[in-house]
């Protein structure tokens, strides 16, 4: 990778890890799910005028709309209203690995490598480790809800690799759409939609970053990165997320880590980082890409 595409897949992690912190400022202004409603609004108009619709099945684009969209990004979004930690969120959110190796063995029957299953077993290990520490201190339901959010970004990852689409910018932002109509309605349902009348810079400026910079600027460069390199050398450039995930929730909200959790955080680094490193020839002889979406987008 040339010293100008390494710059721009660390900016893409940069981004998706500062995403969190952005996500923390908006559920300040608005409630879980009207926010995530307005995310893909401003994600999905005015960009599905110009992207041309994805060559991809109407089923699968529902499909996904619906699992990643509206399920995932509400665990997501409920799960940060109540509590959990940015910093912490960005790197639990990783435990997609998991649940994508494991629905894939079981529904596309692909068998896990043993660096794989090495990897999964560490990474178990510190997601373990890190909801018996959280919940010594706080409800568990925060944490529960983020690993819920992981499940179903590990069943859309399976409905990608079945969509398999071209252009994945395009993808998302028709995907977006998708997901509008049935966040409005359950906002509208369930929660208290005053908010809408009150918008002011914090909230426009939330809601700008995770549409247009998190998810638009950094899938397009991602979607670049893919065209041009083989997905193992891009993947592991989305390690970095929680990285840069708790160094800006350190910075700017002032999270911290007791040594327990750095110690468990170390541990899913490391359970995610040894298949990507490691499997990395493995990967390019079978050529078959891994599609990976990294966290918090």
């Amino acid at each position: 990778m040339n010293p100008r595409h390494l710059l721009l897949a660390v900016l893409v992690a940069a981004i998706w890890g500062f995403n969190f912190v952005v996500l923390k400022v908006g559920l300040d202004e608005f409630p879980p799910i009207l926010f995530s409603a307005l995310r893909f609004l401003a994600a999905t108009v005015p960009a599905i005028f110009f992207v041309g619709r994805p060559r991809v099945a109407w089923r699968w684009i529902i499909a996904v709309g619906l699992v990643l969209g509206v399920a995932k990004f509400s665990f997501l979004f409920i799960g940060l209203k109540a509590g959990m930690p940015a910093g912490l969120s960005s790197l639990v959110l990783q435990s997609q690995v998991i649940f994508t190796t494991v629905f894939a063995a079981v529904v596309l029957r692909e068998r896990p490598r043993p660096v794989q299953i090495t990897g999964i077993a560490l990474a178990v290990a510190g997601i373990g480790i890190i909801a018996w520490d959280y919940g010594l201190s706080s409800p568990l339901l925060g944490f529960m809800l983020l690993v819920a959010a992981a499940a179903c970004w590990g069943v859309s990852n399976v409905l990608m690799r079945y969509a398999r689409p071209a252009d994945t910018l395009r993808f998302m932002v028709w995907v977006s759409a998708v997901a509008v109509l049935p966040l409005f309605a359950l906002s509208f349902l369930t929660e208290d939609v005053s908010a809408l009348g009150r918008l002011d810079w914090a909230g426009v400026g939330a809601i700008g970053y995770v549409a247009w910079i998190s998810t638009l600027l950094g899938f397009g460069i991602w979607g670049l990165l893919l065209r041009k390199y083989e997905s193992s050398v891009v993947a592991p450039f989305s390690l970095l997320v929680p990285v840069f995930g708790m160094l800006s929730a350190w910075a700017f909200l002032g999270e911290g880590l007791n040594g327990v959790q750095v110690a468990a955080g170390g541990l899913v680094l490391a359970g995610l980082a040894i298949p990507q490193l490691v499997g990395r020839r493995a990967a390019r002889t079978e050529g078959r890409p891994e599609l990976l979406v990294p966290a918090g987008r």
